[in-house]
């Protein structure tokens, strides 16, 4: 009697659902990558331009489409399976529902790991070269920065910011305010671009009024401890810093008393990405099921695997804001939902298959 070789079948499903994933992610991808890159024609110089930003776009848009991605493709993997009787040859030879899952599991596992260590980081690095406002959480729709010395304060709001090639950062309609150790005005700089470097903060034609009220224009150079790395570690959204760096970054905010939910929410989503990819595998695989040969419903499946996954969407985003505002802790709030999509379809597969 001819027996499967272990390795042989999981290469074959390991490519099969490879082969289904990216299908659906190409297509997925295409067609927002077609209608960012019109969206954004019109706020781009050239054509050159609007495709790099586009692209920036998309990678964007990539954790929110990847379980939903990896749920169609097992579906289609599992139809193209079914239609071509190849599911049935691979049931008549003993194995269960569980143990064909396998393969998808562990592609499901590498999608996570790829993604949360590869994609996300190269789309922070490509997100946050070219920093404006409105990616920055702000206070009173203005940047604010303070900074405490033994016998000075630094105060400086700005109405937007740029970052420049050499990672200098650029404030714009911006005022400077320094004060002694009683917080008594000493000086007052104002001008419409005040640059942060390295080497202290910069501005050229500023209107510079001292204690008595009087007012020169002058270029003005000021020492200071805050870098454009501190200032943006401030004000980047927990979306916009790296796996790699978000255990590190948290570490140093908890140590100035910063709150830190979002940034546990999105580093707990990174590192169990994996689980949420394997989680929609298992759904996928719960509507996969069918003892039919012959008119396999895979229109209705479909439509009812899509209407499922965006309540799971709802439910997930549900249980993140419940993490982001402390009432759960951050770790249950991501693991919870995908542990009851797990359990969830593992029951329907088991009850299905003892049917």
């Amino acid at each position: 009697m001819y027996r499967f070789k272990p390795s042989v079948l999981t290469r074959f499903l390991l490519r099969r659902f490879f082969v289904s994933f990216l299908l659906v992610m190409l297509t997925v991808c295409g067609i927002i990558y077609a209608v960012t890159f019109v969206e954004r024609l019109s706020s781009n110089p050239d054509a050159l331009s609007t495709l790099f930003d586009a692209w920036v776009r998309l990678l964007e848009y990539i954790p929110m489409f990847l379980p939903l991605a990896v749920f169609m493709g097992t579906l289609v993997a599992f139809y193209n399976l079914t239609k071509s009787s190849e599911l049935i040859i691979i049931s008549g030879a003993g194995l269960s529902p569980f143990q064909i899952a396998k393969p998808f599991l562990f592609g499901a596992f590498l999608v996570g790991v790829f993604t949360a260590t590869i994609v996300n980081p190269y789309s922070v690095d490509l997100t946050t070269r070219n920093l404006t406002n409105n990616e920055l959480k702000l206070i009173d729709d203005a940047i604010w920065l303070r900074e405490s010395n033994d016998n000075s304060y630094l105060t400086l709001r700005a109405k937007n910011m740029q970052m420049t090639k050499n990672k200098d950062i650029i404030f714009k309609d911006a005022t400077i305010f320094l004060q002694d150790e009683h917080f008594k005005l000493q000086e007052r700089i104002s001008a419409q671009k005040i640059t942060l470097s390295s080497q202290g903060l910069d501005s050229e034609k500023a209107s510079i009024t001292n204690s008595d009220g009087i007012t020169k224009t002058s270029s003005r150079h000021i020492d200071t401890k805050l870098t454009p790395s501190t200032v943006l570690e401030r004000y980047l959204q927990p979306e916009q810093i790296s796996f790699w760096k978000l255990p590190f970054f948290i570490k140093k905010m908890e140590s100035i008393g910063v709150m830190t939910r979002g940034h546990l929410v999105q580093f707990w989503t990174l590192l169990f990405l994996p689980l949420t990819m394997m989680a929609m595998v298992t759904l996928g695989i719960a509507f996969s099921q069918t003892k039919q040969r012959r008119n396999y419903s895979f229109g209705l499946k479909f439509s009812l695997g899509i209407m499922t996954c965006f309540g799971l969407y709802f439910i997930t985003n549900l249980f993140n804001a419940l993490g982001n505002i402390g009432t759960l802790p951050p770790l249950i709030a991501i693991v919870a939902p995908q542990i009851i999509i797990i359990a969830g379809a593992c029951v329907f597969i088991t009850s299905f298959d003892s049917i």
